[in-house]
């Protein structure tokens, strides 16, 4: 296939995806490494209600780098719930729905890896697709070094998309931006 015809694809994916009873999710984490843990969730459905927006306490202290992206400190999450108590109320949210994530595979990552450090076990199936993936498609941007299309940053997309939602690198407002951009994609002629 070529871009063209690539580009095409993705927006008919997205236009196949936004019929569907799609819900949205984001995390903010301590970091980016394999023994890091989520401190905020947020899940909204297709017309952006709330299913779930919850500070999450980690059992680690949150390192300053990664305030200074979210602005989620140790004292914010002091008195919220831990990931084992808000597990009951998500796992079955995502039994109902598609879920739609901006860089899917890092948000569920971090979802694993939360389990694990609770010791919890995760026999939970997802039905999910990423937007980053499907938008990186639309763009067009060939990364060849990847052999894939160049992924772009929510706040990229955000840019590119001429989307007034700010990028405050916070769930709730992540998960409106992600479907923001999803609708844009939709919204071209294929």
């Amino acid at each position: 296939m070529g871009r063209e015809q690539d580009r095409k694809a993705a927006i008919a994916k997205a236009q196949i995806e936004l019929n569907k009873k799609l819900a949205y999710l984001d995390t903010e984490t301590t970091g980016l490494k394999a023994h890091d843990q989520i401190v905020e969730i947020c899940l909204i459905d297709n017309d952006g209600a709330v299913l779930i927006d919850s500070l999450v306490k980690p059992t680690v202290k949150i390192p300053s780098d990664a305030t200074r992206i979210h602005g989620i400190t140790d004292a914010m999450v002091s008195h919220a719930p831990t990931w084992p108590e808000l597990w009951p109320q998500l796992e079955p949210l995502f039994a109902e729905r598609r879920i739609a994530i901006y860089n899917a595979d890092y948000d569920l990552r971090l979802m694993k890896q939360s389990h694990r450090v609770h010791g919890l076990i995760w026999q939970t199936t997802i039905s999910q697709f990423c937007i980053m993936k499907l938008y990186a498609q639309y763009r067009g941007n060939w990364n060849a070094w990847s052999g894939s299309y160049r992924w772009v940053s929510l706040d990229d997309a955000r840019w590119q998309c001429h989307l007034e939602f700010p990028n405050a690198h916070r769930a709730r407002a992540d998960t409106l931006l992600a479907r923001a951009v999803l609708q844009v994609v939709a919204a071209q002629k294929a």
